[in-house]
């Protein structure tokens, strides 16, 4: 079917038209847009972003390598329990001074809850690590080491980076990381070792990241330095196991840091995207009161 002379085609469906079903006129393309909700990254912005992979990762290194002193005999449960409690209580006092205690204002909660979940919480791991010590004792080493590797890599996965997606899920990357901390310490020596291993990596993986945040929120550049110093610290046991893997280590985090935000930047030039009237229909109208 020809377009007739005169006759204006019209982008509807309720009126007849003398065109073809496919027939769009000149205007077609005038509605052309590109890159409507492309974000516009700045470097800078993007490494500091790229601060809570790093950490994450030197908090996993940190505890494996502290898993391992204990395993070899170079560093006692006593001096262990004795270094967490201090920066445990060093990480308290900073965790309100940041904010000047606005947020333990905001959610209501005493110090005295705080000591009672404490001390609750270290009793009852303490009464239980007998079980923790004997729980795999039926499960060969190598699978022990497997299952905490494949628990360690997932809790990095579903770790909350500060992401907006649907795999993050803060609760299960937890429970991955206390399930590779609870197989870890069946293989140290002593149930002393156990207990003290597994409050260790409640102390790494669960309080570390809340003080973390808050430094990132309030104060940057503190959160800066500490990421660097950790980052160090995590190096430098690790050079003390294997040269070779700190240099590989060391490897990575610059690549996370520094040359994947490049790669984000550059590619964000070549992004294309278009819109225009193929675009699906989206109703942005509140539709919810017609559901009552």
């Amino acid at each position: 079917m020809e377009p007739v002379p005169g006759r204006r085609w019209q982008k509807v469906l309720y009126e007849r038209q003398p065109f073809p079903d496919n027939y769009v006129d000149q205007r077609f393309l005038e509605e052309l847009r590109k890159n409507v909700h492309a974000r516009q990254y700045r470097y800078r912005a993007v490494v500091f972003q790229s601060g809570a992979v790093v950490q994450q990762l030197c908090s996993v290194c940190v505890f494996v390598l502290t898993w391992w002193y204990m395993d070899a005999g170079m560093l006692s449960p006593q001096g262990l329990f004795g270094a967490a409690l201090v920066s445990s209580l060093l990480g308290y006092v900073l965790f309100d001074a940041v904010d000047g205690g606005a947020g333990r204002w905001a959610s209501g909660r005493t110090r005295w809850a705080d000591l009672k979940s404490t001390l609750v919480f270290t009793a009852f791991t303490y009464g239980f690590s007998p079980v923790l010590k004997t729980l795999t004792e039926s499960i060969s080493t190598d699978t022990i080491y497997a299952m905490s590797a494949l628990m360690l890599l997932g809790h990095l996965i579903f770790f909350d980076y500060g992401a907006n997606a649907a795999i993050v899920s803060s609760t299960l990357s937890l429970n991955m990381a206390i399930f590779a901390s609870v197989c870890l310490a069946s293989r140290l020596p002593r149930s002393l070792h156990a207990f003290v291993m597994v409050t260790f990596a409640m102390q790494i993986f669960a309080l570390w990241p809340m003080l973390q945040k808050k430094l990132k929120a309030r104060t940057p550049r503190c959160y800066v330095g500490v990421t660097v110093l950790f980052a160090l610290a995590a190096l430098a046991g690790l050079a003390t196991v294997s040269s070779v893997g700190a240099v590989l280590f060391a490897s990575l985090l610059l690549a996370i840091s520094c040359l994947c935000p490049y790669c984000l930047i550059r590619l964000q030039l070549l992004k294309d995207n278009i819109h225009g009237p193929w675009d699906e229909a989206e109703i942005k109208e509140d539709l919810s009161r017609f559901l009552m």
